[in-house]
């Protein structure tokens, strides 16, 4: 199964953490979806929200302008 890719670069919170919501109601169960975003509190906001619906956040990172979230809907 390919990433669903969810770019929220440019946009403050909570714009980011609603994308990647919208992103998973969206995708089949299983799916991974990747988040970009520039946001600093993202790195809260992102990990917060997976908890709160049950998602994994599998893989996180970051290259100096953006963070990156791998997210698994349940």
């Amino acid at each position: 199964m390919t990433e669903i890719l969810v770019d929220a670069r440019g946009h403050r919170c909570p714009v980011p953490t609603l994308r990647l919501r919208r992103a998973l109601e969206a995708a089949p169960a299983g799916a991974k979806v990747r988040l970009l975003a520039d946001d600093p509190l993202a790195r809260i906001d992102v990990p917060h929200f997976a908890a709160e619906v049950g998602a994994e956040v599998l893989e996180r990172s970051e290259d100096g302008l953006a963070l990156s979230f791998l997210v698994a809907k349940p």
